[in-house]
């Protein structure tokens, strides 16, 4: 044989066993990093509900980010047939959701409809329609589980147009924080018989059972069956429990591998926003470390799926009554920034899924200032001085750790003060994000501190016209800032709904005023 040749055929086997050598070893990362079959977000659509032409773009990006599932929390923007009643003012059309649906399928991205059956019921409960199933007259936040004929009814109508208009495998069946679980007369009997978790679980059953003759799987959270788990091998065993978990100790609600060993799924769910978000707070750095923590958590305890929660507001309501207790109105306690605002955590989300090794929430938000923004390293470093900047509380008047409320504005205020100065070279939108949640704070702090002072032991009459004067700064800087969320945000909510949110935003700032205005 040609010597030359010789060597070259060895080169040419060498070549192909190490290449092989490579496939295997990708294969083995991917395997090893890759163990999630759902990988989803959640959609929050109980206020700041997104325009049909947003969602659209959203399953674009998510696609872009390699997901495959997309859990929509409707509530009263879903169009059912049956039951239009539920629907509200900023629901879908019947078009506008096949039409959705069918993108995100095109994409790759299975939609899994969301309707909750125990708790978080509201939007249903306050309609005359549906009083029979309240469990109390006042608290309309849970239906009964003991009207049973009567919510099995309801349910079979929901499930059945949400089983039609979704192709996914999976509905999910809510049940998570159902506070009053043996509140009435007839539940209280049931508890006092055969204790809580059944109560809990024969309802549940019911309705999975519902979801499973639609030859769908039922999910669920897994907060309530965790706390009272005595019943929980009853349930069929295609539940799946998912397991929110939004920073705090592993096993926080119960314990996860007992049900395990039941031969229940679990998916884990940690959060991009959750409390103590709101508009003028956004905890990113319990939200990057809920990241870093919780999903190599949920991939080494064999969790099939991932969902990322982002939820708009906690899910309680005020309400304005009529006598007997029918509801005029009703709104939401708390509202947080958009998710326009989010797409760093959802990007993180999307390396921490990746990765077999957790996060390092500063490394990511240094490199992603400068891919994504075109920052030099001092910039890129105070981009990330203001994500992981302590958010404080103000409860009755006073902060949770600060000295004074004067003290966090100088504080935050030099934090606040350089992110503005930034310049980005590239997603501009995108950062102008950051600078208007940093106003919103400042402008927050302000009006705190006006606030304090009129609840002060030390307020006197004489006082008036100085905090009047501070208070309508604020409020002409609340026009400014409502411009930029408008600009910001068009286009993602319903312009009505931007008004709306800039409304309830200031609407504490306002009812100040008019008091101190009577005083002067």
């Amino acid at each position: 044989m040609n010597c030359n040749y010789f060597y070259t055929f060895l080169l040419l086997i060498c070549s192909v066993a190490f290449g092989s050598s490579q496939l295997i070893a990708q294969k083995q990362v991917q395997t090893e990093t890759d163990n999630f079959k759902v990988k989803g977000f959640h959609l929050d659509l109980r206020i700041q509900v997104m325009t049909p032409k947003a969602l659209m773009e959203f399953a674009d990006e998510l696609s872009e980010l390699g997901m495959n599932t997309l859990v929509l929390e409707w509530e009263g923007t879903y169009p059912f047939e049956k039951h239009a009643t539920i629907s509200n003012k900023y629901s879908y059309t019947r078009a506008e959701v096949k039409s959705f649906i069918s993108h995100c399928e095109n994409l790759g991205i299975k939609v899994i409809p969301l309707q909750q059956t125990l708790g978080h019921v509201e939007y249903i409960l306050r309609n005359p329609r549906y009083s029979i199933l309240k469990e109390d007259r006042k608290d309309i936040s849970q239906l009964c589980p003991m009207e049973i004929s009567d919510n099995k009814a309801l349910f079979t109508d929901l499930f059945t147009d949400l089983a039609n208009m979704h192709n996914s495998d999976y509905i999910h069946i809510g049940g998570d924080e159902t506070y009053l679980l043996g509140h009435c007369e007839k539940c209280k009997k049931k508890v006092a018989e055969e204790g809580k978790s059944k109560l809990f679980v024969d309802h549940m059953k019911m309705i999975a059972d519902i979801v499973i003759s639609l030859g769908k799987k039922p999910v669920m959270w897994a907060d309530i069956i965790l706390k009272y788990p005595e019943a929980a091998a009853d349930l069929p065993k295609e539940t799946i429990f998912v397991d929110w978990n939004y920073g705090w100790k592993i096993n926080h609600f119960g314990d996860i591998p007992n049900l395990q060993k039941l031969g229940f799924t679990f998916w884990g769910s940690p959060a991009i926003r959750s409390h103590p978000d709101n508009w003028f707070i956004t905890d990113w750095a319990t939200h990057f470390k809920n990241q870093k923590e919780f999903i190599p958590y949920a991939r080494k305890a064999n969790y099939e799926g991932i969902i990322m929660t982002s939820w708009s507001t906690s899910g309680v309501y005020g309400f304005t009554w009529d006598v007997n207790y029918d509801v005029v109105d009703m709104v939401q306690i708390r509202n947080t920034y958009p998710l326009s605002g989010f797409n760093i955590l959802i990007q993180s989300y999307t390396e921490a899924l990746e990765s077999k090794d957790a996060i390092d929430p500063q490394a990511f938000v240094l490199k992603y200032a400068k891919k994504q923004f075109g920052l030099k390293k001092q910039d890129a470093q105070k981009l990330s001085e203001f994500i992981f900047f302590p958010k404080e509380l103000i409860t009755n008047g006073k902060p949770d750790k600060s000295s004074s409320i004067a003290v966090m504005k100088n504080d935050y205020g030099k934090v606040r003060d350089q992110l503005i100065l930034i310049n980005p070279k590239k997603n501009k939108e995108e950062f102008d994000h950051f600078k208007l949640m940093a106003d919103l704070r400042m402008h927050y702090l302000n009006f705190k501190e006006v606030e304090s002072a009129y609840n002060s032991v030390d307020f006197v009459r004489s006082q008036t016209p100085e905090l009047l004067e501070s208070l309508n700064k604020i409020l002409e800087n609340a026009k400014g800032l409502d411009k930029r969320f408008l600009a910001l945000n068009k286009g993602f909510l319903y312009d009505s709904e931007i008004n709306e949110q800039n409304f309830l935003r200031t609407q504490q700032m306002h009812a100040l005023h008019d008091r101190l205005a009577k005083l002067k």
